[in-house]
């Protein structure tokens, strides 16, 4: 995911929203496509002037260099490396 602040994204097309608590007990909304299931955002109630957006769904897009990386324990592919400069939380922001 990469995130943004949430007035600066336009999200065009149909998404089917699905709500549940984090292991934080905050609602987290995954949104979905809702023909092949792909995840295309991510929206938090504890940031909710934010959202998350998966890379493969943005359009025209030259990424910068990541300034974090979340939930790389049991999530991230072998085949990621993560800059040295990353800000990392393997288990999330309090682990």
């Amino acid at each position: 995911m990469v995130y943004f602040s949430a007035d600066a994204v336009e999200i065009t097309g149909k998404a089917t929203d699905f709500t549940r608590l984090a292991d934080s007990g905050n609602e987290v909304t995954t949104g979905f496509c809702p023909i092949c299931g792909s995840t295309m955002y991510l929206k938090t109630a504890l940031h909710p002037d934010g959202i998350g957006i998966a890379v493969g769904a943005i359009q025209d897009w030259s990424p910068p260099y990541p300034v974090r990386s979340v939930f790389e324990e049991g999530n991230k592919h072998d085949w990621v490396t993560v800059p040295q400069s990353t800000q990392r939380f393997p288990r999330g922001r309090n682990g």
